[in-house]
């Protein structure tokens, strides 16, 4: 029989904790009441916060020179399931996956959403991969996929991303993310304008194809593993295509798919105004797209991107309904705890925002009085959320310390014994 941390175990750990969270939360709640804000408000927003999980995630991630097994990780979408549900369990904060084809291609997809079901958990965007060869794959895409100067190849590209929908639609999903690897190294090697071209003239088809209730996600990536020229390369070039396909496709942002120091929430603002903005992709940065846990290098910025994301949530901004989702590569911790704690950073920077006076701030902002306008940013960014985002955990049934919790129970060493080495993965990103 699979182990599975029970919800006793969760209650008994949680009351060691108790009486410190009630001191906390109490002293927390007569900080903000002095700021005007009530506490039991901010609560509430953190328990109707969500973001997705990817499936690939749950497993050990590597580089371009290595990639090192962890012990107990997922040998196929089942395992995973069972991981991701544990995430969710204890931050209750992640209550959908989101898949990778063709890694998780399993033959009855009914019965994988009942599956995800048992573990509490829906299905977010499904994901297609043409940016590596499968076995068995009849062409390559070595050269491209969707932009492939060989026109057999784009349109393999296209039936694959065509049944990504199909396998989406059974799982109970509504938006396809595409993310190509397309582009060159060499000067010469392709002609930049017929490239993106020819992805038009794929997505198109693909676009075309959607349910009438789903949106297609566009994710762009400055370099890697095209160094030189990349098909779909910045927000301005996902943004042309958004544009172009329709209303029913917009972009995707990764904050690690940017060039260094670039103002990614000015992006985000744009995107807004544009009624582009898919959603994100969260990670950290400190060099380029080195898909390190989120809030672990920067957490500033990834206040900021909310400090946005709330602004316009609280303006109601038509059609503004972002998704968001964590997308790391985890290459030497648990992945699971890092999951469990990009999850809690997350949604700290989305209770941080939420403290931010906007009233003031937009009467600061239209004075030019800068200091002010700053130092309002700058304490909700200061200010400990923590109890707030614990108290939320344990109203929903979750782990008031989630890392505590996770290896008090053991879980990485029940699942080592259950499942043994594989020698191949679907999970982690190489």
């Amino acid at each position: 029989m699979s182990f599975a941390i029970s919800a006793d175990f969760i209650a008994a750990e949680n009351a060691k904790h108790a009486a410190a969270l009630a001191e906390d939360y109490d002293a927390l709640g007569r900080q903000l009441a002095r700021r005007g804000i009530a506490i039991e408000a901010m609560t509430e927003r953190a328990m109707s916060y969500a973001v997705a999980v990817p499936t690939w995630g749950v497993g050990t991630g590597g580089t371009r020179f290595a990639r090192f097994p962890g012990p107990g990780e997922p040998r196929n979408i089942h395992d995973k399931l069972e991981d991701c549900g544990v995430i969710n369990q204890l931050t209750r904060v992640t209550p959908t996956v989101s898949p990778h084809f063709p890694w998780d291609k399993v033959s009855d997809y009914n019965a994988l959403r009942q599956e995800a079901a048992s573990h509490e958990l829906g299905f977010d965007a499904v994901n297609s991969n043409t940016f590596q060869d499968q076995r068995g794959q009849r062409l390559s895409y070595k050269f491209g996929s969707l932009t492939h100067a060989d026109k057999a190849t784009r349109l393999q590209a296209v039936e694959h991303n065509l049944e990504c929908i199909e396998i989406g639609r059974q799982l109970g999903s509504t938006a396809l993310t595409v993310w190509i690897a397309d582009g060159s190294n060499f000067p010469g090697q392709s002609n930049l304008n017929a490239a993106f071209d020819r992805y038009m003239e794929s997505l198109r088809i693909v676009y075309d194809a959607l349910p009438k209730d789903w949106f297609v996600f566009l994710e762009h990536k400055l370099y890697e593993p095209a160094f030189y020229s990349t098909v779909i390369s910045d927000w301005g070039s996902s943004f042309m295509a958004a544009l172009e396909l329709g209303p029913r496709a917009r972009c995707l942002v990764d904050l690690g798919h940017h060039a260094p120091n670039t103002n990614i929430e000015q992006i985000v603002a744009r995107l807004i105004r544009a009624g582009k903005l898919a959603g994100f992709h969260f990670n950290d940065s400190k060099y380029g797209d080195d898909d390190l846990d989120s809030g672990s290098v920067d957490p500033f910025r990834l206040f900021l991107v909310f400090n946005e994301l709330v602004d316009a949530e609280l303006r109601r901004v038509e059609g503004f309904s972002p998704a968001y989702m964590i997308d790391q590569s985890h290459n030497v911790t648990d992945p699971i705890e890092s999951l469990m704690a990009s999850a809690v950073e997350i949604q700290r920077a989305y209770v941080q925002a939420s403290l931010i006076d906007r009233e003031l701030l937009e009467a600061a902002q239209g004075g030019s009085d800068v200091m002010l306008g700053h130092r309002l940013v700058k304490q909700a960014f200061i200010t400990d959320v923590s109890p707030i985002l614990a108290e939320a955990r344990r109203r929903k049934g979750g782990a008031i310390d989630p890392l505590g919790l996770y290896r008090a129970a053991g879980y990485r060493a029940q699942k080592t014994a259950e499942r043994p080495p594989a020698e191949s993965t679907s999970a982690g990103i190489v």
